[in-house]
Order: C-alpha cells, then sequence, then structure tokens
C-alpha cells in the first residue's frame, strides 16, 4: 500500500527549544494530517472496540494541550477541563473540533516561548511537583506522536491512507 502521506522527520537542531518545538510540531502536524479529506461522518466513525475516533482524538489532544501548557505551565485555571476525554461534546462539528485545536496549539506556543528557558518550573505542580516546562514539552510530545500512531491506524482503516 502506498504511504501517501509520509512526511520526513524534523531536522531542526539549533538549540534545546528548537529541536523540542519542531518535534512538537511535527507529531501535532502528523495527527491533523489524518483527517484531511475525510467528511464528517468518517471522522465519527469507531473502528475499534474503545470506539476511538479521529475526531475524537483531535478533542481529546486539544484538552491535553490547554492542560498541560494553559495550566500547569501557563497557570490558567480556565484552561484545566478536568476530564481529558475523548468524547466529542455534541453539536461540536468537526470544523469547530479541527479549530479548536489550531487555536490550543497557537496559545500552548505562545506559552512555551513566552518561558524561554525549557528548565523552568510549571506554574501549577504535577500531582504536587514542580515539574519543568521541559517535561511538559516532552510529555505533550509523546502523547501527541502516540495518538498519532493510532491516528495512522484508524486513517488505514477508513480508506487505506498511510504514512506518518
Amino acid at each position: 500500500m502506498a504511504e501517501t502521506q509520509r512526511r520526513p522527520v524534523p531536522r531542526n537542531d539549533g538549540s534545546e527549544l528548537d529541536t523540542a518545538m519542531a518535534f512538537l510540531s511535527f507529531s501535532r502536524q502528523c495527527v491533523v494530517k489524518k483527517t484531511d479529506g475525510l467528511t464528517e461522518e468518517q471522522l465519527r466513525r469507531g473502528l475499534v472496540e474503545s470506539g476511538t475516533t479521529l475526531l475524537g482524538l483531535v478533542h481529546h489532544l486539544t484538552l491535553a494541550e490547554r492542560f498541560w501548557f494553559g495550566y500547569h505551565v501557563a497557570g490558567r485555571e480556565s484552561d484545566n477541563p478536568g476530564e481529558v476525554g475523548m468524547q466529542v461534546p455534541a453539536g461540536r462539528s468537526a470544523g469547530q473540533v479541527l479549530a479548536d485545536y489550531d487555536a490550543a496549539i497557537a496559545a500552548s506556543d505562545a506559552v512555551i516561548r513566552s518561558v524561554g528557558d525549557l528548565g523552568e518550573p510549571v506554574a501549577i505542580p504535577v500531582e504536587g511537583t514542580f515539574l519543568s516546562v521541559r517535561w511538559v514539552v516532552a510529555h505533550m510530545t509523546s502523547e501527541t506522536a502516540r495518538h498519532a500512531g493510532h491516528a495512522d491506524i484508524l486513517r488505514e482503516q477508513i480508506d487505506g491512507t498511510t504514512g506518518r
């Protein structure tokens, strides 16, 4: 099967921040790319026993971006969603969910860049520990990459499209 969405991994290696941001952005783009060209029904189609959908993955990652970068790093109480689930709220269109993700990414990137030094501690502790922003960036990169893999499998089941 042809790898129709394959892209090279980043080669950024100029600084810790530049490299970290390149890989986080790459993982995010991989998730979003899996939604390209699909209908609303296809994006909401559950093809695995858990009921995970492509749109649900995007919604989950939107909440995670807000929780980790908005709440923990920036200290904004309003960005604590409570539950970071995969159930898309009733009435939210695919376009709205994707726009929410884009907005969350832009807000997260602004927070990260405003910190500057990834060694800085988070504003709100994680389970009682003031971990570094570096840890949050690494955590969200791995979380997003993990879900990008899930999205790869779901997309292949929907229409055979593969690649990263």
